[in-house]
């Protein structure tokens, strides 16, 4: 006998996936549950950990009522882009070129973060289920039902899991993951610099990794330098001068001398990959379904298309409709996994066409950067892939 799930969707993770998937169904009629283990709380200062929106996705927290609210002088939009080759190689993209309003905007983790529980909690379809944590799941013909360490169970017919690379939800349900580490850690650190960047992005391809500066409000910049594990922690084991010096060393003094804002962290780079992000009444986001390098910065955009894709299909069901029923299921699995493919397989293959050493191949790739840059149709066209318009 068929029984009446409390919720409709249960959603494990308010990262930034999750609570935009919750956020996207805002005054449904679905039944929403966002769990997770500590509400975000507002960061002190200059989070360390930022992302660079595209416009698409910046389009999609409006509509998710997210972006709006936002404190936006602490966001600043990326109106150019310089890449820079280990051999000379150089590619420079235009928002104005490729008639963009901006090629990406910086916001800080722990605020779009903050501001999407925000969100979420002003909603009457949405119930914050915190502090919580999951303990047992079962998935079963009409629902899924997730028992929590406290002894609470809570039922609903669709049950996300968007609770990171490391899901617990993608473990219980036994969705095979494939997890391959890079050797590497992403460094991230925020500086206040000496010339003003004019709301430009750098990145440079290395011998030593991939450094990117992304521009902050103010004469600021937010680094991911991604590099080998012992030239990480050598970088994390420097006084706060000296780390300095090394990145502006490393970007060729562009915005002149550097000052660090707050202690520089790292994380450990992996590649992901998974044969299904659904099961029986179950789908993955963001983290959750995939993980990729975060040279080209497409990682959570991914996860918020991710978000955007499923709330359109739930969005879109006839009130008869059954959310977690397979046929939902599996046309959301459809619809994301060709970009996915083509991020992860793209940013992988650039990984490593960049740390191979043998010098014709370093003269070709190059070369090639080269050659995308001295024809403007081609890189606006590029421009406007990566910003999710085209």
């Amino acid at each position: 006998m068929s029984t009446q799930a409390p919720f409709d969707i249960l959603i494990v993770g308010a990262g930034l996936a999750g609570a935009s998937l919750a956020c996207a169904l805002r005054g449904s009629r679905h039944r929403v549950a966002l769990v997770e283990r500590q509400a975000p709380a507002l960061p002190a200062g200059w989070d360390a950990r930022i992302y660079a929106i595209s416009p698409a996705n910046v389009d999609f927290l409006r509509r998710a009522g997210a972006w709006d609210p936002l404190d936006l002088s602490r966001v600043a939009d990326v109106e150019r882009m310089e890449i820079h080759g280990d051999a000379g190689g150089r590619l420079t993209f235009s928002a104005y070129e490729s008639g963009l309003p901006s090629l990406a905007s910086i916001v800080e983790s722990g605020r779009i973060a903050h501001e999407l529980w925000e969100t979420a909690r002003r909603q009457p379809n949405i119930t914050l289920v915190t502090p919580a944590v999951p303990a047992a799941l079962r998935l079963e013909a009409d629902a899924a039902h997730l028992v929590l360490s406290d002894g609470r169970t809570l039922s609903a017919r669709l049950l996300v899991g968007a609770d990171g690379v490391n899901s617990w939800v993608r473990e219980a349900a036994g969705l095979p993951a494939r997890l391959t580490p890079y050797g590497e850690l992403g460094v991230v650190a925020n500086f206040r610099c000496e010339r003003p960047h004019a709301q430009t992005a750098f990145q440079w391809f290395r011998a030593d990794g991939v450094l990117a500066w992304l521009p902050l409000p103010g004469n600021c910049v937010s680094i991911v330098w991604s590099t080998p594990e012992p030239h990480a922690r050598s970088l994390l084991a420097l006084d706060a001068e000296a780390f300095a010096q090394r990145v502006a060393d490393a970007g060729g003094h562009s915005l002149g001398r550097m000052e660090l804002l707050a202690p520089a962290a790292g994380f450990p780079l992996r590649l992901m990959k998974l044969d299904a992000v659904i099961g029986p009444r179950l789908a993955l986001i963001g983290d959750a379904a995939h993980a990729v390098h975060p040279l080209s910065g497409h990682g959570i955009n991914l996860g918020f298309q991710d978000a955007r894709a499923l709330a359109d299909g739930l969005l879109a069901l006839p009130a008869f409709r059954d959310p977690g029923d397979a046929t939902v299921l599996r046309a959301y699995q459809r619809e994301r996994a060709e970009e996915t493919l083509l991020v992860r397989e793209t940013t992988d293959g650039l990984h490593r066409l960049f740390r191979a050493g043998f010098p014709p191949l370093r003269l070709l790739r190059n070369a090639g950067l080269g050659l995308v840059g001295s024809v403007a149709p081609l890189r606006s066209l590029l421009a406007r892939y990566a910003a999710g318009l085209d």
